[in-house]
């Protein structure tokens, strides 16, 4: 089934519909869902749970990413648009009110002939759910990752190379982690989520990406 996206000029006003395909052939800019699932577990350690990209995509395979994200369809927005991406991507069911609004963000990338520019409602999700026992979109993602928040902080900071840490459906309960294992992104955007994550899990909710 054709994908239809809503369309936004660069002052960020609709101006439009357009085949998915088409709107990253030419780089309109679009909007998308990012949701990401944090928790503090019995031990009183804070974590982000990154999806690992599968091998298949066309654009970053094999790349942690964002816990769950998508893009809206025509007329879609966060209330029904991101639910249906966390329900797809990781099999919750989540109630709107239970996500925890972190703000907009805007990227821009060029990856061979697709041009992405987006604009991103970000949010938390705080779900202590074991990691096993997602029910994951096996089509989409090679499996999922839960990186400690301490560790990863250490990993971004360059204070050390590599870290390991717990996944499911990979080849190990544990895997070895580098900083080149992540998309790379200009604005250092899983770093900033996981000091965020842990202002989050403290109890604060005027946060901004």
């Amino acid at each position: 089934m054709t994908e239809i996206f809503d369309i936004y000029d660069d002052n960020m006003r609709h101006i439009g519909t357009k085949e998915r395909e088409a709107v990253h052939r030419d780089g309109d800019w679009h909007r998308t869902f990012h949701c990401w699932v944090i928790y503090r577990d019995d031990e009183g350690e804070d974590w982000v749970i990154f999806q690992k990209r599968h091998a298949d995509k066309a654009i970053m395979p094999s790349m942690l990413d964002i816990s769950a994200a998508g893009h809206y369809e025509a007329g879609e927005n966060a209330h029904d648009g991101g639910l249906r991406e966390l329900q797809e991507e990781l099999g919750l069911s989540v109630a709107y009110d239970d996500l925890i609004p972190i703000g907009r963000r805007v990227s821009a990338g060029i990856y061979g002939q697709y041009t992405d520019r987006q604009i991103e409602d970000v949010f938390f999700y705080i779900c202590n759910k074991p990691l096993e026992e997602y029910n994951y979109q096996r089509e989409e993602l090679e499996g999922l990752v839960a990186i400690n928040v301490d560790d990863g902080i250490r990993l971004f900071t360059q204070q050390v190379d590599s870290i390991k840490q717990p996944a499911v459906g990979l080849k190990a309960d544990e895997i070895v982690i580098k900083r080149e294992d992540f998309i790379p992104t200009l604005d250092d955007y899983p770093l900033k989520i996981l000091l965020l994550a842990r202002q989050c899990l403290n109890g604060e909710r005027l946060l901004r990406v």
